[in-house]
């Protein structure tokens, strides 16, 4: 099987499909091989590496034309190339909700980025033959995550907080790419929810990664996100368990992993 890594080369995510896809034919690429938001490019990519699956985790948070108009290029450039496709997308396509949300629940994004991620999931689904849409949660576990280090930061005194009214399910980075991996060999198509087993706040996830970093958890403000003039999604917990009945890979909670 010959995959074709969006976000392979530098990617935090992207990089981790890489490792876990070591016994496969695998292609990394980045930005320097090809512009998402250039159709041609794109296609181009693909006719050079002909791959049989494209894993396509790459984006821009605050780039709606990377993220959403470049998942859509790879979509048209996977379904003409009869590869099959897993894009990665995110728990920020719901707005909130007091229960954990199934695949099937309507998808409500308050904010750009998650507009945007429904943008390319519509794109995917609606181009490709050969699909699964995985949607997951904040990504971390092995120490370098942008969440992690924030945690580092702000025991060692730099300004900010944790909230601890946003809810989500994190997900541990090798598990996610294993997942991955593992759905890009089988054929479980339409979307699958692929988030952490725990549900806990951004301030709960935050003194787990200062204890096992042998720091002062005490020292983690907390916050609300609900204050905020602009909040965004507060309580987006996915429910996975559809995923813990298709694959082999166990999605860890984060209570575990850290």
């Amino acid at each position: 099987m010959r995959l074709l890594v969006t976000g392979g080369r530098t990617g935090y995510l992207g990089r981790h499909v890489v490792r876990a896809a070591a016994g496969h034919d695998v292609v990394a690429v980045g930005s320097a091989d090809a512009d998402v938001r250039d159709a041609g490019a794109v296609a181009a990519l693909l006719e050079r590496h002909r791959p049989d699956v494209v894993v396509h985790t790459a984006y821009v948070q605050s780039d709606h034309e990377v993220t959403a108009t470049g998942a859509a290029h790879v979509a048209d450039a996977t379904a003409d190339r009869g590869a099959r496709l897993v894009l990665v997308s995110s728990d920020v396509v719901f707005g909130g909700s007091p229960e954990p949300y199934a695949e099937d629940a309507p998808t409500d994004p308050v904010n750009d980025y998650g507009r945007a991620k429904v943008e390319a999931e519509r794109a995917a689904l609606a181009t490709c033959d050969d699909v699964v849409v995985v949607r997951t949660s904040l990504i971390l576990g092995d120490g370098a995550s942008v969440h992690e280090q924030l945690v580092r930061d702000l025991a060692g005194g730099a300004d900010g907080a944790l909230f601890e009214d946003e809810r989500r399910t994190p997900a541990h980075v090798e598990d996610l790419a294993a997942a991955l991996v593992e759905l890009a060999g089988n054929d479980v198509q339409g979307v699958l929810h692929c988030g952490g087993a725990d549900a806990l706040s951004r301030l709960e996830l935050g003194r787990l990664v200062a204890r096992r970093d042998d720091l002062d958890p005490g020292a983690l403000r907390a916050g609300r996100r609900a204050d905020l003039a602009d909040p965004g999604p507060v309580d987006v917990r996915l429910d996975s368990s559809r995923a813990a009945t298709l694959l082999t890979t166990r999605l860890r909670g984060a209570r575990e992993f850290l």
